[in-house]
Order: structure tokens, then C-alpha cells, then sequence
């Protein structure tokens, strides 16, 4: 025989056990650079800098279309 649960589970008790896989929204900073909101500890999509350093080369949005 599988595994039979001698009681039932009630929905509080069941509710906190799943407590830590709730999906949480990302913290969003301003960048300094743009002002862009932009991930914390990410680079910024918008410049492409990080920590003040440019990291991403960013290309003409001209030259895309």
C-alpha cells in the first residue's frame, strides 16, 4: 500500500507550508545614468551600464529598423 494520511490536512496548515513558493515581483531601482527603472544589481537595458562603468555596447535604434 502507498502513503496514507491518518488525518486530513486543513487549508491554514497546508497554506503554510507552501508559504516560500509564492513568486515575488523583482525590486526595481532608477538607474543613474538614464533614470530608467532598471533590476537591482543588473545591468541597465536601456544604457548598458553598470556601477557607473559602461559594460553593454548599445546599438542605434536607426540601424534596427
Amino acid at each position: 500500500m502507498g502513503a496514507v494520511p491518518k488525518t486530513k490536512v486543513s487549508r491554514h496548515r497546508r497554506g503554510n507550508r507552501r508559504q516560500h513558493q509564492r513568486l515575488d515581483a523583482p525590486t526595481l531601482v532608477t538607474c543613474p545614468q538614464c533614470n530608467q527603472l532598471m533590476r537591482s544589481h543588473y545591468v541597465c537595458k536601456n544604457c548598458g551600464t553598470y556601477r557607473g562603468r559602461q559594460v553593454v555596447e548599445q546599438r542605434n535604434q536607426s540601424e534596427n529598423a
